[in-house]
């Protein structure tokens, strides 16, 4: 996945548990896993809303863009053949 969720930092500088943000936030403990784990195929922006709120942090602090090696291959050979 491109996109990679890091609550884990967000919630050891906040000295937070994953109950404690579930409870907050409102969603499950497998939601939260999901997230963490970078299972999660979308997240609901009033989701994201609701955790940036709880851990006090912008969504750029726990959002992170990465460059898929496959994906990035694919690009460049349809920038090639276009």
């Amino acid at each position: 996945m491109a996109i990679i969720i890091n609550i884990d930092v967000m919630l050891a500088k906040r000295k937070m548990s994953v109950t404690e943000l579930s409870e907050r936030v409102g969603i499950t403990m497998a939601n939260i896993s999901i997230l963490k784990n970078g299972k999660a195929k979308a997240i609901r922006l009033s989701t994201l809303e609701a955790i940036c709120k709880t851990l006090e942090c912008q969504p750029g602090d726990i959002l992170e863009y990465k460059i898929d090696e496959d994906t990035q291959g694919s690009n460049e050979q349809s920038t090639v053949l276009n």
